[in-house]
């Protein structure tokens, strides 16, 4: 389907839906990210296209300026996906959540990545620093409508799935990889990691 025939088929957007497109943040999209401990990061790469996650207490991303976030890349598993795809290809999209909120906030814009110690500083932890900063500059910012989320119910508790309807991450990463480790010894390792190693 072509981008004319894409058009066609679903007719034009809402002017409102144009029109809310923002080249930097307003007090809105501030109070947004101050209150958002999840979001979710959109980068491309020579590989293809990724999305990660990225987590902590509400305000973990700081807004420098109407233009400029910083998101600290606290330790994972070492794969660096996002961060690799960053360096080859600035362009990034992100999505931030606020529980209880069925609006979500888009920002799409271009990102580096910083070792810098005055910025590493703004964060800390137990004594702990982030190894990066990824500092991004916004080309785009907008709210985007909750019918994603209500329709998935995302933050309605009687929706929630019992941990015990899939099996432990050990075990489905023992399904899914070769490796000598049993299920057992796989969650004991990353029960270790998620109690001493999240930051």
């Amino acid at each position: 389907m072509t981008p004319t025939e894409l058009r066609q088929s679903y007719g034009p957007a809402l002017e409102r839906a144009k029109l809310k497109s923002l080249r930097k943040l307003d007090r809105h999209c501030r109070a947004f990210i101050e209150l958002s401990p999840f979001l979710c990061l959109g980068t491309q790469g020579d590989a293809g296209a990724d999305v990660s996650p990225r987590g902590d207490s509400p305000g973990f991303v700081q807004v420098l300026d109407d233009q400029t976030i910083a998101i600290p890349d606290w330790p994972g598993n070492n794969r660096l996906d996002s961060l690799s795809n960053i360096a080859s290809n600035p362009q990034v999209g992100l999505l931030f959540l606020v529980p209880g909120v069925d609006e979500s906030l888009r920002i799409n814009g271009t990102a580096r990545l910083s070792v810098d110690p005055e910025l590493l500083a703004r964060w800390n932890v137990g004594g702990k620093q982030p190894r990066s900063v990824m500092v991004v500059t916004i080309g785009e910012a907008f709210l985007h409508c909750g019918k994603a989320l209500i329709r998935s119910k995302l933050w309605q508790p009687d929706y929630k799935v019992e941990r015990g309807s899939l099996p432990s991450y050990g075990s489905m990463l023992k399904d899914q990889i070769d490796v000598a480790d049993s299920a057992e010894q796989i969650e004991a390792s990353v029960a270790e990691s998620y109690a001493k190693r999240l930051y």
